[in-house]
């Protein structure tokens, strides 16, 4: 087997001195190392292997362009987009094996930037003064890991070379492994994509089981935000067969600012792509926060989830408007879709006898769903039963397998 090969990628000019210490700390683990400059001002503090001046070519420009520009968020964004080229073409020919990069804002928006351009399932590792509060901006819907550095990133101290080495080895040992080749087989099933709350679990559970009996592998992703991006990344990128969109918590948390949601663009990607999709409505009963709620909804009923997090019910206008919302956006699709509608409850919470069991509100949802689709070519299922009753599940699999087309096995 050939030497794992890690990426340093970072701004040399600032944090030079760090830089060659992990390459070091590299070295004598093992791993082979290629140093990327990706600053754009003072000379590199240290010499790196792939120079500056190449990352700027890669993004289409030259350093002495930036620096007249004299804008540092122009600089930052054409860096990211060479750095995220370079590190494509060395994966491309089968020279990165991982990368690491370690800094404050501005070269954590330069390298995150870059890896989330790479493949799942190779190793990325980000250590940042940044790594605490919102992340999101800088995981995106990739397998990127980011570790706090407790201290800046501002010259190598008792704690700084201690959290500096444990990404050493850290990404060291996910190299070896990621150079060995050894991953779980990736089989020949088509791969089904679904989303799932704590609220929905069941019935998701049930659909995935039932998808499996018919052939398909299926990968649930939590619906917290950046399992939402990384379905709609997976959908755009044409690595989905269908998609299993049971639960909505990502879209009434970012209508009502709550704690994870996924953006504005979220529900359009398999549409976009022609990806066969059913579509739920499971969790838009509720939106998601911290331990604390904003001022403006504390006369709601809030419902404490689990030490970390609350739930607020959606009123009625709120489940109109999202309403409104989904059949648009299912209207807009170019490939076969449906919609399944839980009568008799979104969740866990909202069932007859729950405590987000709100008849009005649901009847505000399944009344802007019904006007917004109809006439149009997407299919509509009202069932009598709430989103996690396993005959649920099953109906809304049995349909994508027949909208997908997919292989013909015998059903659990």
């Amino acid at each position: 087997m050939n030497m794992p090969q890690v990426v340093l990628m970072g701004t040399l000019d600032t944090k030079g001195p760090e830089y060659g210490w992990l390459r070091d700390r590299l070295r004598a683990r093992g791993v082979s190392v290629l140093l990327v400059d990706t600053g754009t001002l003072d000379a590199p503090r240290v010499a790196p292997d792939i120079p500056r001046e190449e990352v700027a070519r890669a993004a289409g420009t030259d350093l002495a362009t930036l620096r007249a520009h004299g804008d540092r968020g122009v600089a930052v964004t054409a860096m990211a987009h060479g750095a995220a080229a370079v590190l494509a073409r060395l994966h491309a020919a089968g020279r990165l094996d991982g990368v690491l990069s370690v800094g404050g804002s501005g070269n954590s928006a330069i390298s995150t930037s870059a890896m989330r351009a790479l493949p799942v399932g190779v190793p990325k590792l980000m250590v940042s003064s940044m790594a605490c509060g919102d992340v999101a901006p800088y995981v995106g819907g990739k397998d990127l890991t980011l570790m706090y550095s407790v201290v800046d990133i501002a010259g190598l101290n008792r704690v700084s070379l201690r959290v500096l080495a444990n990404a050493a080895d850290a990404i060291a040992g996910m190299a070896v492994g990621y150079a060995a080749g050894r991953p779980a087989p990736a089989g020949d099933r088509p791969v089904v994509g679904a989303t799932m709350a704590g609220v929905t679990t069941r019935g998701v559970d049930a659909a995935r089981e039932r998808l499996a009996g018919l052939g398909y592998e299926v990968l649930v992703f939590h619906a917290s935000g950046a399992g939402g991006r990384s379905l709609e990344a997976m959908a755009a990128g044409g690595l989905l067969a269908a998609v299993l969109d049971a639960t909505l918590l990502e879209v009434s948390t970012g209508r009502l600012g709550g704690v994870g949601g996924a953006g504005p663009e979220r529900l359009e990607a398999a549409g976009r792509a022609g990806v066969p999709q059913v579509v739920s409505l499971g969790a838009l009963d509720m939106a998601k926060f911290g331990p604390a709620v904003p001022e403006r909804l504390r006369h709601r009923h809030v419902h404490v989830h689990n030490p970390s997090v609350t739930v607020v019910r959606t009123s009625p206008a709120e489940c109109a408007a999202m309403g409104r919302e989904v059949a648009a956006k299912l209207r807009a699709a170019t490939g076969p879709t449906a919609l399944f509608v839980p009568l008799r409850g979104l969740s866990t919470l909202s069932v007859a006898g729950g405590v987000y069991h709100d008849p009005e509100a649901d009847a505000a949802l399944f009344e802007a769903v019904r006007a917004g689709l109809a006439g149009s070519a997407v299919e509509l299922h009202e069932l009598d039963a709430d989103v996690n009753d396993p005959a649920f599940g099953r109906a809304m699999a049995d349909r994508l397998h027949a909208l997908a087309g997919g292989p013909a096995r015998a059903a659990c």
